[in-house]
C-alpha cells in the first residue's frame, strides 16, 4: 500500500507564509492562519511543502489503509486559497448559504478572496468541523 506523502514537517509556518509574493494572498493566509489558532488552540505545522495544518488524527479505513491528518487546515494554491473542512459540507447547509462566494470539493473549501466571504460565518464553520473530527475521533 503506498504511503501518504503529506506529512507534517519541520519547516517553519511563519517563513512559508512570509514567502506568498502576492500581498493580498499573503494576508489572507495572515488572517486565517490567526483564525485557525484561535478556533483550534492549536499550532501550526507545515504539512508536505505547502499546506498549514492544524492538530491531527489517526484515520484507517474499511480497505485497510490509514494515516494521519489534519484537522483543518489551509493552503495559499495558485488560483484559490483553499481551506480545509474535514468534516466535509453536508451537515452546514445553512453556515454555506450565507458565506459568500465559494466552490467545494469533498473537504475543500475554494475561495479567491477573504473579502469574497462572511468570516463570522467561516469561523463557524471551522469551529464546527474541528468539533465533530474530534468527536469522530476523539471520542
Amino acid at each position: 500500500m503506498a504511503e501518504l506523502k503529506t506529512k507534517p514537517t519541520a519547516a517553519s509556518v511563519e517563513e512559508f507564509i512570509s514567502n506568498i509574493n502576492d500581498d493580498s494572498r499573503r494576508h489572507d493566509c495572515q488572517v486565517i492562519l490567526q483564525l485557525m489558532q484561535e478556533v483550534t488552540g492549536m499550532q501550526p505545522k507545515l504539512w508536505g511543502n505547502s499546506i498549514v495544518g492544524f492538530g491531527s488524527y489517526h484515520y484507517r479505513y474499511a480497505s485497510g489503509r490509514e494515516g494521519d491528518w489534519f484537522l483543518a487546515g489551509f493552503s495559499p494554491r495558485k488560483h484559490d486559497l483553499t481551506i480545509y473542512i474535514m468534516s466535509g459540507f453536508e451537515r452546514y447547509n445553512e453556515l454555506l448559504s450565507g458565506l459568500g462566494r465559494f466552490k467545494t470539493g469533498k473537504s475543500c473549501l475554494y475561495i479567491k478572496r477573504l473579502e469574497d466571504i462572511d468570516l463570522d460565518l467561516l469561523k463557524q464553520l471551522i469551529t464546527a468541523s474541528v468539533a465533530y473530527m474530534k468527536q469522530q475521533y476523539f471520542s
